[in-house]
């Protein structure tokens, strides 16, 4: 999954970022309302968290004009106001969630899987194909009931080929969803995890077809 951080104090940037990467998501972070409009413009996110107080204004603006959009990325505000008003007014504009200040990092992962699900459709986090299980949370992969260990990558580029099975994703596009905008890839990089996912689902009814030209794609037998 994808991120977008919207949040001007450092340290909590720092420390959410860190959190969100090490359960193998991607993560961009603005400092500035100017700054979360330029990315939303130019890349695709799974997930905005969004603080509301920014050195150039209300987080809220951004969150109007985002959904003014008709954009349907799910919002997790993050905010220090904890009056109900305040939270009721966030929900109206069109928050997904909302999380006050101080709060936990393991309740905002928690929040986000549930965000995530929520707006897959998904009561829970396992998919099923054939004889194929994947636990996108628990990051466990079955083919024909045998574990199989996925590095951060692939469990990732699993969870997005999954989640939108029959779409064709350029090797591009899956740069700029699995890689953050500082990271410094190339497109074979695709090539190789694509390769390793390959030969996890090896025998299975489950593959990964190349329209060359144009992409993968996630297919099933069944």
């Amino acid at each position: 999954m994808k991120y977008l951080l919207v949040e001007d104090n450092v340290d909590l940037a720092d420390a959410i970022a860190a959190r969100i990467k090490f359960d193998g998501h991607t993560v961009d972070h603005a400092a500035r309302i100017d700054e979360a409009v330029a990315f939303v413009q130019t890349n695709e996110y799974d997930l905005i968290l969004l603080d509301i107080m920014l050195p150039d204004g209300d987080g809220r603006g951004f969150l109007r004009q985002h959904r003014a959009t008709a954009n349907t990325t799910p919002v997790i505000v993050l905010t220090a106001r904890s009056q109900v008003s305040d939270r009721i007014s966030l929900l109206d504009l069109g928050a997904d969630d909302y999380l006050t200040k101080p709060f936990d990092h393991a309740e905002l992962q928690a929040r986000c899987r549930a965000v995530l699900r929520r707006n897959a459709g998904a009561a829970h986090s396992t998919l099923r194909l054939g004889d194929v299980e994947f636990d996108s949370v628990g990051g466990v992969l079955k083919v024909g009931g045998a574990v199989i260990t996925l590095r951060n990558r692939e469990l990732r580029l699993l969870e997005l080929l999954m989640t939108a099975r029959g779409q064709v994703f350029s090797k591009q596009k899956l740069v700029d969803r699995l890689f953050s905008y500082d990271d410094d890839v190339s497109e074979n990089a695709i090539e190789v995890y694509v390769a390793r996912l390959r030969k996890h689902l090896e025998g299975s009814a489950v593959q990964i077809t190349t329209l060359r030209g144009l992409g993968y794609r996630l297919d099933h037998d069944g």
